[in-house]
């Protein structure tokens, strides 16, 4: 009886043998497959010529990340840098050909206009989209927030009138009843949530030493 041995190569040799599409996904993660799974209102048991659960989820999934809130809001007009409130600077008051309408600034904040009474989900149930089956610690969510581009001057005054506020993609970690406030942190160039030190940035940032 030989033994069998394997060649030195072998890990090439199974890369050669590609049969044909594969629905593996090869891109690492720091969110839950099933966070980007929109809400449907759709039962479970469909009635012949109804279209499964399954494909609709997958169709407004696809739907909804085609969409860019950036792009949106630009084709409606819509400045996002300047929906950010900012210092007023009276030495600096544009001219009237320049502002179109008015010359005073923007100043209603915008979560006057914030209304959640469409939401499809709750606060707390966006953010246990992070919990996965077997698992106890909590995972980013993915999502978009209008951010300062300079972190460093954001966090000292983020009403500067240097800074430039964009769309950004970024995890959501944590939510604040209190405040009615999201917890989120920016994603790398990578699209991952890491901490300084490169570790995943699990249970809104909460480590076992508090």
């Amino acid at each position: 009886v030989t033994q069998f041995k394997i060649p030195e190569d072998f890990r090439s040799a199974l890369d050669k043998q590609v049969v044909g599409p594969t629905t593996e996904i090869f891109t690492e993660s720091d969110f839950p497959v099933e966070s980007f799974k929109p809400k449907v209102q759709i039962p479970f048991q469909r009635l012949p010529g109804q279209r499964p659960r399954k494909v609709e989820v997958e169709r407004r999934r696809r739907l909804y990340l085609s969409l860019d809130i950036a792009e949106l809001l630009a084709n409606k007009g819509v400045d996002s840098n300047q929906l950010m409130p900012r210092h007023y600077d009276p030495d600096n008051i544009p001219a009237i050909e320049e502002t179109k309408d008015s010359v005073f600034p923007i100043y209603l904040p915008l979560k006057v206009f914030d209304n959640d009474e469409y939401d499809c989900r709750t606060p707390e149930e966006w953010i246990s989209l992070g919990l996965e089956p077997g698992s106890s610690d909590r995972k980013p969510v993915p999502g978009k927030a209008l951010l300062p581009t300079d972190d460093v001057l954001g966090h000292e005054d983020p009403k500067n009138q240097e800074l430039v506020y964009e769309w950004i993609d970024v995890g959501v970690l944590d939510y604040d009843k209190e405040t009615d406030l999201y917890l989120v942190h920016k994603t790398d160039k990578n699209g991952l949530v890491r901490d300084e030190e490169g570790r995943p940035i699990l249970n809104g940032g909460i480590t076992p030493e508090g």
